[in-house]
């Protein structure tokens, strides 16, 4: 984004602590953006929207007793983008944002210079999920792959592979499960093929994050 459009863009901050909303505006200030507001709170967000149409939203979803998710889809509806930017990490609030029609996610631990990223990805139009939100949204999802195909597998197939990510030999899977190691290694088969799983290097990698 040129300096211009940096100059031409206005930014309305929603945060109810006045000193990240005076630090977060001293850093888009020193990049040429152009604060254009200020609220705290859903009322003052909606005296703000009925009097001036920002470009950006920058807001906060814990304001004080209220959740600035419900003030989205409004901001959305008055054709302003919302960039949210949270100390909440978590996948909901960072799903129900995107779900609102926020078109940015950042966490506040993160550095100035994702801010800014954000921020100019977000007036261009374009999504932007910050690397701390993003690995969040990747915990949840890896988390899910992991219980449905845990669901699948029987609780003694479950048991030779927690074996096996423990790091134990086949003959000694046989001898804990007390069954033989031909039964073993069909077991290790079946779970190849429920998981979809290429070849036992890909079971042995599986099996060592496996948690039951």
């Amino acid at each position: 984004m040129t300096s211009d459009k940096r100059t031409c863009a206005g930014i309305m901050l929603v945060d109810d602590h006045p000193a990240v909303r005076q630090g977060v505006a001293l850093v888009l200030e020193e990049e040429g953006y152009r604060i254009c507001g200020e609220a705290d709170s859903c009322a003052t967000v909606h005296a703000f929207l009925a009097k001036q149409t920002p470009d950006l939203a920058l807001l906060d979803i814990s304001l004080g007793q209220e959740s600035g998710l419900n003030l989205i889809p409004e901001i959305r509806h008055r054709g302003v983008a919302t960039l949210v930017y949270s100390m909440h990490e978590d996948p909901a609030s960072i799903e129900r944002a995107f779900m609102a029609g926020a078109l940015g996610y950042v966490a506040k631990r993160e550095s100035t210079e994702v801010l800014l990223d954000a921020v100019a990805a977000v007036l261009d139009g374009r999504r932007y999920v910050s690397p701390c939100s993003a690995q969040s949204l990747a915990s949840r999802v890896l988390a899910g792959a992991e219980t449905e195909h845990a669901a699948v597998l029987s609780e003694r197939e479950k048991q030779v592979l927690q074996g096996l990510g423990n790091g134990a030999a086949t003959g000694d899977i046989a001898a804990l499960c007390g069954i033989s190691v031909r039964t073993v290694e069909t077991y290790y088969s079946r779970i190849i093929e429920k998981l979809k799983l290429d070849g036992m290097k890909a079971l042995r990698r599986y099996a060592a994050t496996f948690k039951p």
